[in-house]
């Protein structure tokens, strides 16, 4: 505790020792640094990290559901369609419902909505191309293999 007549003078510099020890903190700071350089690579197609991953996931497994596609987001269905709504308002997907369960509605991406995740998922690739330039193929591997470790698959 202070004085009442000491004064205070800031840090010249932070110091970020004690976290630097935790493997999470390691890992937010990268994804930082990932998803700024990622939200500049989709601002010009107005895609946003959730709203590209909707599109992606959509235009690889057409005809999923709604509930398929929350789950492999990993988001709750009611915040799903504040997404779907966006991108069946720009024309990228329609929802059609399925015949067998009238409740269901299956995500289909239209024609503008392939050629749109086409070209974002090139300058996507090539934002990662940069980010990661210094990294070599077994690098890449063991990094893909232990975040999968971490998330438990």
């Amino acid at each position: 505790m202070t004085q009442p007549d000491q004064t205070i003078t800031p840090p010249s510099t932070i110091s970020d020792e004690t976290l630097r020890r935790f493997l999470g903190y390691h890992m937010k700071r990268a994804f930082n640094v990932v998803q700024a350089d990622l939200t500049a690579t989709l601002k010009p197609f107005d895609l946003r990290m959730l709203t590209y991953t909707a599109l992606v996931l959509i235009c690889d497994n057409a005809g999923l559901s709604q509930a398929q596609l929350a789950a492999a987001m990993d988001i709750e269905r009611p915040n799903l369609v504040v997404i779907i709504d966006e991108l069946e308002r720009r024309e990228l997907i329609n929802r059609t419902r399925v015949p067998t369960d009238r409740r269901t509605y299956a995500l289909i991406p239209t024609l503008a909505g392939r050629r749109l995740c086409d070209q974002a998922v090139a300058a996507v690739e090539a934002h990662e191309a940069k980010l990661f330039a210094g990294l070599d193929d077994e690098m890449r591997a063991a990094m893909v293999a232990i975040l999968s470790k971490v998330r438990g698959t």
